[in-house]
């Protein structure tokens, strides 16, 4: 049934069903991570029945009757619909990242470049200018980018991000003219809510584990107290033991039972315990024999698994799925 079904395999199942050339088109309007996953659900998705496929369209159509908004101005639904889901705090962020961007293509063809030539536009601009086309990226592909900067510019970067308080739409405007883009927002918009604290945690979330460690040195070496505000805003694998039951089941539910097997190589006991709890007695056996019989692995190998699953589990976090350390009745 397609209720069993992750999100992504959902979308491939979608996909599929609209032809070539129409899912073409939408995925042009994804962002380029969202399409990868997309992409390997879609290499992975086997046995396909007509049922599974009528249950998405299903969903799909129940989803737009339910949309009240059509044909109303969308600017002002928008903002409403995020600030109602999310709340006026956590959507402020979002709303402002929308409309920066949806004036011009300057950013959304950054998403696209090679994480190279992007690494090449930030070391030769202005350290500030940088730090604004790093935040306006996604953190993963931001954490990319910094792991093909110079070492010794990377904590300056960081530093710049974490300090961030807004950039005035002249800013951005004058990003425009720099890279020959649109990128502004609306000019009533006071200040976008780039960069700050969590935007450098997030980035150094997504950077491989020793360049991460590194480069929070030399963030402490020149402001101590910064460098512990972003460690204590870093997720790592082992903080998803804080999860409550159901956040644990929701995420289970949305990764590779490959991917978690390699991921747990390096976990602690008390994680994968977590962990078979909240799985099926017959699976967490299963998961537990599979480790056992399972040779060695590289630690980077490890390391890339747990931050894909991380990956997963911001992106629940960011729209409101799940939180961090929430009790069962916190579930949106």
């Amino acid at each position: 049934m397609a209720r069993e079904l992750s999100k992504a395999e959902r979308a491939a199942l979608l996909l599929f069903s609209l032809g070539e050339e129409r899912a073409a088109a939408v995925l042009k309007h994804i962002e380029p991570k969202d399409v990868q996953v997309i992409g390997f659900a879609m290499a992975r998705l086997a046995d396909i029945s007509p049922i599974m496929v009528d249950d998405v369209l299903e969903e799909i159509i129940m989803a737009i009757k339910n949309l009240s908004s059509l044909g109303i101005e969308s600017d002002g639904y928008i903002r409403k619909m995020l600030v109602q889901a999310l709340g006026e705090e956590k959507a402020s962020g979002i709303i402002e990242r929308i409309f920066v961007s949806s004036g011009g293509k300057g950013i959304e063809q950054l998403k696209w470049m090679d994480t190279l030539s992007v690494a090449d536009l930030v070391r030769l601009e202005h350290p500030q200018i940088g730090a604004i086309i790093l935040s306006l990226l996604g953190s993963d592909k931001a954490s990319e980018v910094m792991s093909r900067l110079p070492e010794n510019i990377r904590s300056d970067l960081l530093i710049r991000i974490a300090t961030m308080q807004g950039v005035q739409p002249s800013a951005l405007r004058e990003l425009d003219e720099i890279m020959e883009k649109q990128l502004s927002g609306s000019e009533t918009v006071k200040a976008t809510l780039l960069g700050g604290i969590e935007a450098a945690a997030n980035i150094l979330n997504f950077m491989d584990g020793g360049i991460s460690s590194n480069v929070l040195a030399e963030v402490s070496e020149n402001d101590a107290e910064l460098a512990l505000k972003i460690q204590d805003k870093m997720f790592v694998f082992e903080d998803l033991s804080s999860m409550s039951a159901s956040a644990m089941q929701i995420i289970l539910r949305e990764i590779q039972t490959g991917q978690l097997l390699l991921a747990l190589r390096g976990a602690s006991e008390e994680l994968k315990t977590k962990i078979y709890t909240n799985m099926s007695k017959r699976a967490a056996d299963i998961l537990k024999d599979d480790l056992e019989a399972s040779p060695p692995a590289k630690l980077s190998d490890v390391e890339f698994a747990q931050k894909e699953i991380l990956g997963v589990v911001k992106g629940l976090i960011d729209v409101g799925t799940i939180k961090l350390g929430e009790s069962a009745d916190d579930l949106i």
